[in-house]
């Protein structure tokens, strides 16, 4: 095991930068996953970290070394990509302790780590089976089974759950948290779906056009986002936000243009009369007089809890309900927001207030 220091890493292609001095201290043992929309420069990231992609400025180190110049087969790691890239003519043994051979190991020590790497990834009966008898699960686990068998000091996952239905994707996520919890290896995970970030993560990075917006721990993020996009990205469904004026005195709130109020439990120093950006999560809202008029636009039961999109002017917000309204779509409503988990954002530079 060891840890990784990302230091103001920037990589470009052309003139065309596409990471802008990114800094990640990732500690040894922790779980930590690479999250942003499409082309944030999370794989990018990755893909330098394994030595698969140049490194135009900045260093990065594993362990004690920096691997700027480090071929990738030297690194010590192990990486798990989307696509399984199984050799369909060998055995799940044979898949598995391939790069051993190719290290030219003793066959019995090879043999000896594809039996421990089956047992935790429960492959053991399929040890003789080729990778076309295998489910699309079973085969992710084969990869993992590849990289556990190199003992590496660090664990890298390139969106690995991509291409799994959604029920097994969730099987899935429980397996590789335990695999860590197990191992203890440095793992750096990227995806693009912030379920999977925030269910496996001990840290979590967002990254959005080549640039770290924050990271800290999964609740750390939905709790406290620094800035609008934060918000809007961790959580599902995401933050509403609601355009208004804020206005303080002995008990502050938002106006919004329609002369609604949205209650808040203190204002920002020195922000009275200031156009602002009122968040809300769709869990922290009820159903009651005081709140901002609204009419159902839809209504998603899904047993646990109701979801309810409901049209605010010319804006659509969503809240999610535990108990069961009857509400249906036409209906009007007042959706009240709870003051003590409102967040404000600024309206120019979406930074958090």
């Amino acid at each position: 095991m060891a840890s990784v220091q990302i230091n103001d890493v920037r990589k470009s292609f052309g003139g065309f930068e596409v990471l802008h001095g990114v800094s990640i201290p990732i500690e040894d043992g922790a779980f930590v996953v690479l999250v942003g929309p499409s082309g944030c420069g999370k794989s990018t990231l990755l893909r330098m970290l394994a030595g698969l992609e140049n490194i135009t400025s900045g260093t990065i180190a594993i362990g004690d070394r920096i691997v700027n110049n480090v071929q990738p087969k030297e690194r010590d790691i192990a990486m798990v990509f989307q696509n399984y890239a199984l050799y369909p003519h060998m055995t799940v043994a044979q898949n598995m302790g391939f790069s051993l051979k190719l290290r030219k190991a003793e066959q019995g020590d090879i043999s000896s780590r594809v039996r421990k790497a089956a047992d935790i990834l429960d492959l053991t009966p399929l040890l003789d089976r080729y990778p076309r008898q295998l489910s699309g699960g079973q085969r992710q686990r084969v990869a993992m089974g590849r990289a556990i068998v190199r003992d590496p000091q660090v664990f890298l996952f390139d969106e690995p759950l991509s291409n799994l239905d959604a029920k097994l994707r969730v099987a899935m996520r429980t397996e590789i948290k335990e695999l860590h919890q197990r191992l203890k290896t440095t793992t750096v995970y990227v995806t693009h779906d912030q379920i999977e970030a925030m269910t496996m993560a001990d840290k979590i990075v967002v990254m959005h056009d080549g640039i770290v917006e924050q990271m800290g721990s999964p609740l750390e993020l939905y709790d406290f986002p620094a800035n609008r996009f934060v918000a809007g990205f961790i959580g599902s469904p995401a933050m509403n936000f609601i355009d208004g004026t804020l206005r303080s005195g002995d008990q502050p709130y938002v106006e919004t243009p329609d002369g609604s109020r949205l209650p808040l439990t203190k204002a920002p120093p020195a922000s009275a009369d200031k156009p602002i950006v009122y968040g809300v999560r769709p869990e922290h809202f009820e159903l009651g007089d005081g709140g901002i008029a609204a009419e159902v636009v839809v209504v998603e039961p899904t047993g646990s809890e109701t979801q309810v999109i409901a049209r605010v002017g010319k804006h659509d917000v969503i809240a999610v309900f535990r108990d069961r309204h009857p509400v249906k779509a036409g209906d009007k409503i007042h959706l009240r927001p709870r003051a003590s988990a409102a967040h404000l954002f600024d309206k120019d530079t979406g930074a958090r207030i």
